[in-house]
C-alpha cells in the first residue's frame, strides 16, 4: 500500500548545476558528480507507461515540461521486472518497503543503508533509519554500506579479488553535498570505499551497484547504455 512521507518540504529550485569530473585514485579511474542543495535533485522510477529503465525515456517524460536531466546514474538495486528491492520513496509516496533482515546478496551484506533526499542529503544505515523515519522526499535503499561514521563496512576484503565497475554516494557531514561515484576500472569494495573516505573525505557512503553501473554526463559526452535500470537519480535543469 502507498503511503505520504510527512513533513516534507518542497524541491528547491535549480539555481546550480552539478558538476561531473573524471579523477584516479589508488590506480583506478572514476568519474564524479557532485550535488549541492541548491540544485533539484530527483529519483525517478516509473512513468504512466511502467518502468523508465533508461537516462533516454527520464529525458522524454522531462522534455514536456521543458526540462532535461543535469546528470544521471542507477541508483539501487531493483529485481527482474525493475521493480526495487528496498525502499523506494518518490516525490513523498512510499512505493517499496524498507528491508532491514540480512538476506543473499550485496544488498543483504548488514550494514546496508539509505540515500536520503530531503532538507539535507543523507546516508542512513536501515535499521537507524526505521528508528529515526526521517522525512525524505525521495529515498533509495541499497547495499552494501561503504562507509559508515568514518569506518569501512567491516567485511570489505582489501585484497578481495571480486572487481567490478561500481558506483554509489556519499554525502558530506553537513549534508550540504552528494558526490555520486562510478568505477571506470574494475575496482572491488574496499578500494571504492576508501575512494569515499580516504581519497573525497565523505565520513557515510553507500553501494548503488557493479556490472550494471552506468552514467549519464552530458557535459562529458557520456551516456552509459546497457540493460534497463530500476531506480535513477538525477539532478533536472531547464531545457536549453
Amino acid at each position: 500500500m502507498l503511503r505520504l512521507a510527512i513533513a516534507l518540504t518542497l524541491a528547491p529550485l535549480a539555481t546550480e548545476a552539478a558538476t561531473c569530473r573524471d579523477t584516479s585514485f589508488d590506480g583506478a579511474a572514476y568519474t564524479l558528480c557532485e550535488v549541492s542543495l541548491g540544485e533539484d535533485l530527483r529519483l525517478f522510477h516509473s512513468g504512466p507507461e511502467g518502468a523508465y529503465g533508461s537516462f533516454a525515456r527520464v529525458n522524454a517524460a522531462l522534455e514536456a515540461e521543458g526540462q532535461t536531466l543535469g546528470f544521471a546514474m542507477n541508483a539501487g538495486m531493483y529485481h527482474r521486472d525493475l521493480d526495487p528491492v528496498g525502499l523506494y520513496i518518490e516525490n513523498g509516496t512510499e512505493t517499496a518497503r524498507l528491508i532491514t533482515s540480512d538476506g543473499p546478496g550485496n544488498f543483504g551484506l548488514l550494514p546496508n543503508g539509505v540515500f536520503c533526499i530531503g532538507e539535507t542529503f543523507r546516508v542512513i544505515e536501515s535499521r537507524s533509519f526505521k528508528a529515526e523515519q526521517p522525512a525524505c522526499r525521495f529515498a533509495t535503499q541499497s547495499g552494501p554500506m561503504l562507509v559508515l561514521n568514518g569506518e569501512l563496512h567491516p567485511k570489505l576484503l582489501p585484497g578481495s579479488d571480486s572487481t567490478y565497475v561500481r558506483n554509489g554516494v556519499g554525502v558530506s557531514a553537513d549534508g550540504t553535498r552528494a558526490v555520486f561515484a562510478i568505477s571506470d576500472d574494475r575496482v572491488n569494495f574496499h578500494a571504492f570505499a576508501r575512494l569515499f573516505r580516504d581519497e573525497l573525505g565523505l565520513s557515510d557512503a553507500l553501494y548503488f551497484d557493479g556490472n550494471i553501473s552506468r552514467l549519464y554526463a552530458p557535459d562529458l559526452n557520456r551516456h552509459d547504455a546497457g540493460f534497463p535500470m530500476g531506480p535513477i537519480v538525477g539532478t533536472v535543469i531547464p531545457k536549453g
